[in-house]
């Protein structure tokens, strides 16, 4: 009888205890409000406002580095991998969409002090802004490295 009611009384303290606690628990849950695909997102799509809708999540796990936290993160950028409806975005899953494209013409510069020189030339691979790509020079057929620019140029040589 006595081990019962020993039993009954961690058990009631238990439960106060708990039931102290989960207001505290629930105050360190934050809702946090991100952009997630309103529809199956595949690889080389681009993401489109009308593919995105904002959803509330509970919970520290949602405010990681590791998230898309707005929409501009998301738009306007090409899907690397499969995304999922209503499943948050990790940046790595998404890329920036090819300024340069493999095959097509590109203007290709150098430049050192006031000298410029330009050329045409074939990538032989995509590139985003930023991205150091191999070309072909149309003229000598030499293959040459370039970082491709905003405007989509690429820019050869040392900066």
């Amino acid at each position: 009888m006595l081990r019962r009611l020993a039993l009954l009384t961690c058990g009631v303290l238990a439960a106060t205890v708990f039931a102290a606690l989960l207001p505290v628990a629930a105050a360190l849950a934050r809702d946090v409000v991100l952009p997630v695909p309103r529809v199956t997102v595949y690889p080389g799509d681009v993401i489109t406002e009308s593919m995105l809708v904002e959803k509330v999540f509970r919970g520290r796990d949602y405010e990681k580095a590791g998230i898309a936290a707005t929409r501009e993160a998301l738009l306007g950028k090409v899907a690397r991998s499969t995304l999922l409806p209503n499943v948050p975005v990790n940046p790595g899953a998404v890329r920036d969409a090819f300024i340069i494209q493999q095959g097509q013409p590109a203007v290709v510069y150098f430049q050192s002090g006031a000298l410029i020189i330009s050329a045409t030339a074939v990538p032989l691979q995509a590139g985003s802004a930023g991205d150091l790509i191999s070309l072909r020079n149309t003229e000598s057929g030499t293959t040459i490295r370039g970082t491709v620019q905003s405007d989509g140029t690429v820019r050869v040589g040392l900066p």
